[in-house]
């Protein structure tokens, strides 16, 4: 059950935003660009921007996960497009800030961006490098229901593993205790934070897989602690 790999539905349904903003209320351009520097070694923006060991980011808004032809991505973020995932400024801002946590299979290996406003700045500068920005729905990423943080108190509970085994039934109904990936992706010895954050994703509906949201919607934060310490180590 601590799905954090992105497993998702063909019913699944899209993640859009909710209301529209200037780029101005994303964040700061300027500064966006120079958090992008720590994007820099993977992906290009901008005139003659190609795809490196990660998609170059033009247009990126509005386009579904792994949309980009002749670029090769990850099979979690195949099943996520195909699964109506797309990106906008609170799916971005929910992705670069743990990739892991968000679409477990990613090949992306940036550790994330913690911070909200660099987030929002990154994103701004972003939104610059898509077509007619001005016309793309967009949610503001650090307005609360759309940051994909988890409240510190949440993270810092410390789950009873017996407990998590006890609970795990229905997640080993797919998942491979074993840690095995064909078909339904692995969720063992994942850190806790990442567990969690990637429970709360599907709680808040930031990951769209119905089946998740449900599970996840009626776990209380002890039981998802509990489940993150016994995948942790299973042994």
């Amino acid at each position: 059950m601590r799905w954090s790999n992105i497993v998702l539905s063909a019913a699944a349904v899209a993640i859009t935003a909710s209301s529209t903003y200037a780029t101005e209320d994303l964040g700061d351009a300027e500064a966006g660009k120079v958090v992008f520097a720590k994007c820099k070694g993977c992906h290009q923006v901008g005139e003659g921007a190609e795809n490196k060991i990660g998609p170059h980011l033009n247009g990126v808004f509005g386009r579904k996960a792994a949309g980009l032809d002749g670029f090769n991505y990850s099979k979690s973020l195949v099943r996520a497009g195909n699964s109506g995932l797309e990106w906008h400024a609170d799916t971005l801002s929910a992705y670069i800030e743990n990739p892991r946590a968000f679409a477990s299979g990613t090949r992306m290996s940036f550790r994330g961006l913690k911070d909200p406003k660099d987030r929002a700045n990154v994103i701004a500068y972003l939104r610059g490098f898509s077509d007619n920005p001005q016309d793309i729905p967009e949610a503001d990423p650090t307005a609360r229901g759309t940051d994909h943080s988890v409240d510190p108190a949440i993270l810092a509970i410390q789950g009873d593993p017996e407990y998590g085994a006890y609970l795990s039934s229905e997640c080993t109904t797919c998942h491979q205790i074993e840690g095995g990936d064909e078909g339904i992706p692995s969720i063992v010895y994942w850190p806790d934070e990442d567990f969690v954050v990637a429970m709360h994703a599907y709680k808040d509906k930031q990951r769209p897989h119905p089946v998740m949201q449900m599970i996840a919607g009626r776990l209380s934060n002890d039981e998802i602690a509990a489940l993150a310490a016994y995948f942790n180590n299973p042994e």
